[in-house]
């Protein structure tokens, strides 16, 4: 019998790439082992893992909103109101007996798009944010968007030479799915010096290189709030996005998932494009996603998140619903998740004084760490820096010596994987080079998050390596 080796396997799977949990995640791990050793000789005392947007994990500890864990626990084991009389606020109990009418045990499996009551407050949800109707059958629940993302891409590719414009930089599923799946990325840039605007010269730009190098273009990824950049769409560019979708045909993919992560929402609110479809009345087939992992929920382990569909035909949905049916049911917990987030308590509520305190007090964490993070990084020798409205991250721009980057090339490195290895040795920070996102030749970033505690010492330790790293590498 012949071992089983790579050359056995899908090729398509040694072409995924995925560098928010790439090499710089995995040694992050190792030192993080290291440090329980008693004489670790690490420089640091911690690992903080700021390469990935995962509120509630050790060290960022986001706090989990209150209303959503009560709910989860009674809905794990509904004898808890009656063993625990008074704990749980009133309108929890409701919320917990009503789910279980209508879901009975969440350890039985749902309907494969997700529990229809669910889906009507998704709906709800989605008609009370826009002012235009929803139809809850065209909405699936999901395990965290990406499971969804994946399956529209795997759906849409009907041939090698599909393609789909990505906008660079960009979050690495969209690569990784297409690599999966056998699609083709058509990367149009956006716009660093214009706070990472979406420029749509840029995008008919790319559809004609593309078509011209024989790739038939089918969706347009457009991720707002972005990441990695934190830029907000405003209305005309969407209208004008929505227009160039009909103009060559395309399906417009809408990844929502940071719309309650808005830093500035007086000047840089959202808009989904689920409201501009509508409004222009436009026939363009629209998905948009969002989650239950980033806003102010976070919840990134219960793996909860919707998609839904617009200007779908029935037939299609049909085939969305046989393909989801495969996997039976998205998880019960993240359907649960999602109730939460689309249905938070209503002011007169018993919950609703602890969920507006502590919502708000996540919105002003982050609007305060992007803000102070933003500033300091733009004091910093060779490093420029958009001060994001939206997301959860910052993506700076660190301009690199000749010197740096010859040490870079003898190392079998990107520059900006060197720095970010450097960095991580040095200060135990973990952070994603900008090689992983996708950026213009000759420019490199790396993104960080906005959610860790302790901002002064945190970047404190940031700005000690850059200087340090200016003394031994030089400015460019």
């Amino acid at each position: 019998m012949r071992q089983l080796s790579l050359d056995a396997l899908n090729p398509a799977f040694q072409k995924v790439q995925y560098a928010v949990r790439g090499e710089l995640a995995i040694k992050a791990e190792l030192l993080r082992d290291k440090l329980k050793e008693k004489d670790h000789g690490l420089p640091f005392d911690k690992v903080i893992s700021s390469n990935i947007g995962n509120p509630q994990q050790k060290g960022l500890d986001q706090p989990p909103i209150t209303f959503t864990r009560q709910v989860a626990a009674l809905m794990e084991w509904p004898d808890l109101a009656k063993l625990a009389p008074g704990v749980f606020p009133e309108d929890v109990v409701a919320r917990a007996k009503e789910l279980s009418n209508e879901i009975g045990s969440i350890g039985a499996y749902s309907h494969s798009q997700g529990v229809p009551f669910i889906r009507k407050s998704v709906a709800n949800f989605i008609q009370e944010r826009d002012g235009f109707p929803a139809n809850p059958n065209h909405i699936f629940l999901t395990g965290g968007a990406s499971a969804g993302v994946s399956l529209l891409i795997n759906m849409l590719i009907d041939n090698p030479q599909a393609g789909f414009l990505i906008p660079i930089p960009q979050y690495p599923l969209y690569t990784a799915s297409l690599a999966q799946h056998q699609g083709q990325p058509i990367p149009y840039y956006l716009d660093e010096s214009n706070d990472w605007s979406t420029s749509v010269a840029s995008i008919e730009e790319a559809i004609a290189e593309a078509t011209a190098a024989g790739i038939v273009p089918k969706g347009l990824v457009i991720i707002n709030p972005g990441n990695p950049t934190g830029a907000l769409l405003n209305e005309k560019i969407q209208e004008s996005l929505v227009k160039l979708c009909e103009q060559h045909s395309l399906v417009l993919l809408a990844d929502e998932v940071y719309q309650s992560n808005l830093h500035r929402p007086s000047t840089h609110p959202f808009t989904s494009f689920k409201k501009i479809v509508s409004r222009l009345s436009s026939p363009v087939p629209l998905v948009s996603f969002h989650s239950i992992s980033k806003g102010v929920s976070g919840e990134c382990g219960r793996r909860g998140g919707y998609f839904e569909c617009a200007n779908f035909p029935e037939d299609i949905i049909a085939l969305l619903y046989k393909m989801v049916s495969v996997g039976l049911c998205p998880p019960l917990a993240g359907q649960i998740g999602v109730d939460s987030m689309v249905r938070p308590p209503k002011p007169g509520d018993a919950s609703y004084p602890l969920w507006k305190k502590e919502t708000d007090a996540i919105h002003a964490a982050l609007a305060e760490r992007t803000g102070v993070m933003a500033a300091r990084l733009n004091a910093l020798p060779g490093v420029s820096c958009v001060d994001s409205p939206g997301a959860l991250y910052l993506y700076p721009r660190i301009r690199l010596s000749e010197k740096a980057r010859a040490k870079a090339l003898e190392a079998g490195k990107e520059p900006d994987a060197f720095y970010a290895l450097e960095l991580l040795d040095e200060t135990g920070i973990c952070v994603v080079p900008g090689s992983g996102f996708g950026q213009k030749e000759g420019e490199w970033h790396y993104r960080l998050t906005c959610l860790c505690p302790g901002v002064d010492e945190y970047v404190g330790k940031l700005e000690r390596f850059h200087l340090k790293w200016v003394e031994n590498y030089g400015e460019e």
